[in-house]
């Protein structure tokens, strides 16, 4: 099967197309062809050596995707060849290739009203924002939340998510976005290229996309007992914003995404209810993966990137 790898870390560059044999599933294991799979900046930072968890070259990379099941491995639970599904993959055997084989608990049924393209941009951007805001904010309605980088893969999640749970949405993103979040629910926007959002005042809960200075920022719009919640991921030194935070009697979390197939359906059935749309930026080959990677890291992506095999 062909599958995206690299011979070494570096820029966008050192990825390349590769046959390898394809495996079949084991124990609780299912094979899926893959239909779509998404792009997020963890790969980028894989693929330059910032995030080291997969040992050294070669790895295929790919957090998520959407699919059809192929082959299923004993006491791999519900799912049979030919349904169609969506969820998320581990490197170093991720989802950019033709086929990707994942544990049955990391799937769930495809969205019905989202095609391959749509779906495969859900798994981990949308776990990401479902669990920030209900497992860790436990978001009431009522509460009033920003999410900076709103425009963005889980940003523009984050808005409808809130929204949905009843929350009112500020959101910093630049002006030419703000037509498309206000469609997705926003109540208030700021361009942060013109505007200070540290200016604002009475936030329960941030979702900082952003991070570096973002954080540090983010405490002084912050409620009494607010909480900020960081959704970048590793690589950051957040020393700063939690010995301020605790200080100033704020809470302080930093977020990382557990996808499961429990929040895989609830996602699926958000965007069946017309309640969750993902966007998508840009559909590529999966033989153009490096410029997924070279569109990923301009930071000017709205919504997602998919790669199509």
């Amino acid at each position: 099967m062909r599958t995206i790898t690299q011979q070494s870390v570096g820029g966008p560059q050192v990825l390349a197309v590769a046959d390898v044999p394809q495996r079949n599933p084991g124990r609780g294991e299912i094979l899926v062809q893959v239909r779509a799979a998404g792009v997020n900046p963890f790969d980028c930072q894989v693929r330059a050596g910032q995030i080291q968890l997969f040992g050294p070259p070669p790895f295929t990379l790919g957090l998520e995707f959407s699919g059809v099941v192929a082959d299923v491995g004993v006491d791999a639970g519900e799912f049979r060849p030919g349904d169609e599904v969506f969820g998320s993959a581990s490197p170093p055997h991720g989802s950019h290739a033709e086929y990707v084989l994942v544990p049955a608990t990391s799937l769930a049924a495809k969205p019905h009203s989202l095609d391959h393209v749509h779906a495969a941009a859900l798994p981990i951007a949308g776990s990401a924002a479902l669990q920030a805001l209900t497992t860790v904010a436990g978001i009431r309605a009522g509460q009033r939340v920003l999410v900076h980088g709103a425009a963005g893969g889980v940003g523009h999640l984050c808005v409808q998510i809130a929204k949905s749970l009843g929350a009112s949405v500020v959101g910093t993103a630049r002006a030419i976005n703000h037509p498309f979040l206000a469609e997705l629910g926003a109540d208030e926007l700021i361009d942060y290229t013109t505007t200070d959002f540290a200016t604002l005042r009475d936030i329960d809960v941030v979702l900082d996309t952003i991070s570096h200075d973002y954080g540090l920022r983010s405490l002084d719009v912050l409620v009494p007992g607010g909480l900020l919640i960081d959704v970048v991921g590793l690589g950051i030194d957040r020393t700063a914003v939690k010995k301020r935070a605790g200080a100033n009697g704020l809470r302080f979390v930093e977020f990382y995404v557990e996808p499961n197939a429990k929040d895989l359906a609830r996602l699926a059935e958000l965007a069946d209810q017309g309640r969750l749309r993902p966007s998508v930026h840009t559909i590529l080959p999966l033989t153009e993966a490096a410029t997924a990677h070279e569109l990923s890291e301009s930071r000017h992506v709205r919504g997602k990137l998919v790669l199509v095999p």
